[in-house]
């Protein structure tokens, strides 16, 4: 079953990465990596997602998890209103540096952490350790890539944008 929900839940990640699958010099390349790593982690700690509701861990996940969504939501609508996207929503015409994006540059691969890290503490083992290591490595070479991307895009602004930012984590880092 689990095999058959992550053929499924890879087909849109695949679709999203089709462009940008055959070339490492992309930052879709990487993402689709930490992508697949997010699903392969929530399957593998899909049942033990509300064992022992209360316990530290769980209200932690918990926290990280709802972090996860108010990033992606806000990063989104910031995007899409403030970046004045040409077509995709990555391809905005503005550099945004409002709300979150005062902050932290990435946002929305913030949020995939934090959901990768949210899921990880649902069940820490081995396996989920080995992931969460390599999502969070794959996330870095996203954003790494993209910054390169960005500085070509905006020039000079970007540079200066990111030596008052952080990564992923406000003031961390």
């Amino acid at each position: 079953m689990k095999a058959i929900l992550f053929i499924l839940f890879s087909i849109p990640v695949i679709w999203i990465s089709r462009d940008s699958m055959c070339d490492p010099k992309k930052h879709g390349f990487f993402r689709f990596f930490a992508f697949q790593g997010i699903i392969l982690l929530i399957l593998n700690n899909a049942g033990k997602w509300f064992r022992n509701p209360f316990s530290p861990l769980q209200v932690l996940s918990w926290i990280v998890l709802f972090a996860s969504i108010y990033l992606m939501v806000n990063g989104f609508s910031i995007l899409r209103h403030m970046g004045k996207p040409v077509g995709s929503f990555e391809n905005t015409t503005q550099l945004v540096v409002t709300g979150v994006y005062r902050y932290i540059r990435h946002p929305l691969y913030a949020s995939v952490l934090y959901l990768g890290i949210g899921a990880f503490l649902k069940s820490i083992t081995l396996t989920s350790t080995g992931l969460i290591l390599a999502i969070s490595a794959f996330l870095y070479a996203t954003a790494r890539t993209e910054e390169g991307e960005n500085s070509e895009h905006f020039g000079q602004v970007y540079t200066e944008y990111m030596k008052t930012t952080k990564m992923f984590i406000p003031w961390v880092f």
